[in-house]
């Protein structure tokens, strides 16, 4: 008996060892073993479908915040969903690739997305970003959260990258920070970091990435068309400075911090005390 129990007991740690991270690799005969062993905690990676300056692949976004989350994950286990790539978008809709969606059904599809990872188990739920276009939406979404009473929280990762990190970086980096916003050397260095065969760095020359300047507003005021007016290439940034180098530190920093961040969310059991606390108090 003792014998079996052992067996028992072996077997499990390996299929535990073995389980996939990410929800469609998974078999529903392993889900309740993918919640316990994440103690219910699902990344939602959100990426884009954008122009990258002239090099870079259209799904850059994405397939950086699907590698985040694979690499992390091997570290500290959470069910990862599939790629999501309906975000804001609104700016880029001039250039081939762009995927955008209306903003009202880009708003109901992440609430019901989140709903149908909470139907299927999970308590805890992280929104990993890898798209400079979508904090105000994905901070404006969670605090919706707040509409209604729910069984499940959502996070959201928005790493700062450790003084260090940056001071390094910069000892590496060839472009000018300051205007290195979308499609420049960070991005592009952390592409050839994680997927060098879709960066086209022979095409890295073909537009400029520089600031326009076609806007002149004052300093306290913000409009739509601003993002356009300096960068009508929707490409802001020196992308042929880019380097496997300094992928590899800016990438490798961000993994670090996601894993420190699952490991919180995993083991955090107020945020859905207080929640609740808050909507027992909420005034009909």
């Amino acid at each position: 008996m003792r014998f079996i129990v052992l067996i028992f007991l072996i077997s499990f740690s390996l299929v535990s060892q073995q389980l996939p991270a990410r929800w469609d690799e998974l078999t529903a005969s392993d889900w309740e073993l993918a919640l316990e062993k994440s103690n219910y905690t699902c990344i939602l990676p959100i990426g884009i479908l954008e122009k990258h300056g002239p090099q870079g692949p259209i799904g850059s976004d994405l397939i950086k915040v699907r590698e985040w989350s694979a690499r992390a994950t091997k570290s500290e286990y959470a069910v990862v969903f599939p790629d999501y790539f309906y975000g804001q978008i609104n700016e880029a809709k001039q250039q081939y690739g762009t995927f955008s969606l209306p903003s009202k059904l880009t708003m109901e599809l992440l609430e019901a997305t989140c709903q149908e990872i909470g139907r299927n188990g999970f308590k805890r739920i992280i929104i990993v970003n890898g798209h400079g276009g979508n904090p105000q939406m994905i901070r404006y979404f969670i605090q919706n959260q707040l509409e209604k009473r729910r069984d499940y929280a959502v996070y959201y990762f928005d790493p700062k990258t450790p003084k260090d990190v940056l001071d390094r970086a910069n000892n590496i980096r060839k472009s000018d920070s300051s205007f290195d916003q979308h499609g420049g050397e960070n991005e592009t260095s952390s592409l050839l970091y994680l997927r060098p065969d879709l960066v086209k760095m022979n095409y890295a020359k073909n537009e400029s990435g520089l600031n326009q300047k076609r806007l002149t507003l004052n300093s306290d005021l913000y409009t739509a068309i601003w993002w356009y007016a300096s960068f009508p290439n929707h490409y802001a940034g020196v992308s042929e400075m880019a380097s496997l180098e300094l992928g590899k530190l800016l990438t490798e920093s961000t993994i670090k911090s996601l894993v420190k961040a699952i490991k919180s969310v995993k083991n955090d059991d107020q945020t859905l005390i207080l929640q609740n606390e808050y909507f027992d108090k909420v005034k009909n």
